[in-house]
């Protein structure tokens, strides 16, 4: 969805370097040239950080990638980023926020104690360009979350026209953990000259009924899940010529931040797409009920029939009813 073909690509809780890898073999799967892009990165895991110099040494990846803690030992404090992608931990307790309460990262609020992700949001969108876009997932209560001063927050980050894009996840695609999820994508110029003018609105995607189950607890996004999503955001954006963005019930809406306002600031998709309209049943009721009641009778007389059975079998072992 992001795209990240030339500039600056950052991610502050790099882990062992998986954004990295994917980015690169998006450029490389859409011709692109792996030189045009700068990698930064930074991961508190001492561990985790060695891996990650590891993953991308091996695939001849250049990077500058950092170990310490980003909110307390921010290694690229004057890096401005074209693109962010990031996964941070959810909803981590244990962030030391108790002493960085005067942070000049906290533009739109000091984040609560006891929860790291509007940390994790203020800081991404503090190391971002003029005309750079930061996607993330977080857990699913960000998107509507009050307590601890986190709704003024994200009401001040949407009054401020920094969210592009938010998309509800489906359950069960994360191995690491069942917190449901969502994707943030926050862009610093979406008034963009050389696309669509998408000040003052928001788009939502519900993509909640998508992907397939691989096993019993996971799911996996198809091919086809993953164009649907792009292209609508991509449509939405204007980048793709000769197409024009229509909501989908059900699926995706574009919506002014009037109508988030009244929504109470909450940003969670399902909110604003409605319902996905259901096929029109040209039976007629009575024909329906002919039917359903010829059904009824059956199987009805099938119970009879097993009734019968199981009365016998249990007679011809001595237990007769």
């Amino acid at each position: 969805m992001l795209e990240p073909y030339k500039g600056r690509i950052f991610d502050p809780c790099c882990g062992s370097g998986g954004m990295f890898v994917q980015s690169e073999k998006f450029i490389e799967a859409h011709g692109g040239k792996i030189g045009d892009i700068s990698v930064y990165g930074q991961e508190s895991n001492q561990t985790t950080w060695r891996l990650c110099k590891m993953n991308l040494a091996i695939r001849g990846i250049d990077a500058n990638v950092e170990w310490g803690d980003s909110f307390r030992d921010d290694q690229f404090k004057d890096l401005k980023a074209d693109f962010i992608l990031a996964n941070p931990p959810f909803n981590d307790s244990d962030w030391g926020g108790e002493l960085l309460q005067d942070d000049v990262r906290w533009k739109f609020g000091v984040p609560p104690k006891g929860n790291a992700n509007f940390a994790w949001v203020q800081h991404f969108i503090h190391h971002l360009s003029p005309t750079g876009i930061a996607g993330f997932v977080l857990a699913n209560g960000s998107m509507s979350s009050n307590t601890s001063g986190e709704g003024d927050i994200r009401k001040n980050i949407v009054e401020d026209d920094l969210v592009d894009c938010m998309i509800a996840l489906p359950g069960q695609l994360f191995y690491n953990t069942m917190i449901p999820a969502c994707l943030w994508f926050v862009s610093r110029d979406k008034k963009n000259h050389k696309f669509r003018d998408r000040r003052n609105h928001v788009l939502f995607i519900d993509a909640r009924k998508l992907g397939v189950l691989v096993d019993r607890r996971h799911k996996e996004l198809t091919d086809e899940d993953i164009k649907k999503i792009s292209d609508a955001y991509h449509i939405w954006r204007g980048e793709i010529k000769g197409k024009k963005y229509q909501d989908i019930q059900g699926f995706c809406k574009s919506a002014t931040l009037d109508e988030i306002k009244k929504s109470e600031w909450i940003l969670t998709p399902g909110r604003y797409v409605g319902t996905e309209e259901e096929g029109e049943d040209k039976e007629a009721f009575k024909e329906k009920m002919k039917r359903f009641t010829f059904e009824l009778s059956k199987q009805m007389e099938d119970s009879k029939k097993i009734d019968s059975e199981i009365k016998k079998n249990l007679e011809s072992i001595g237990y007769g009813l």
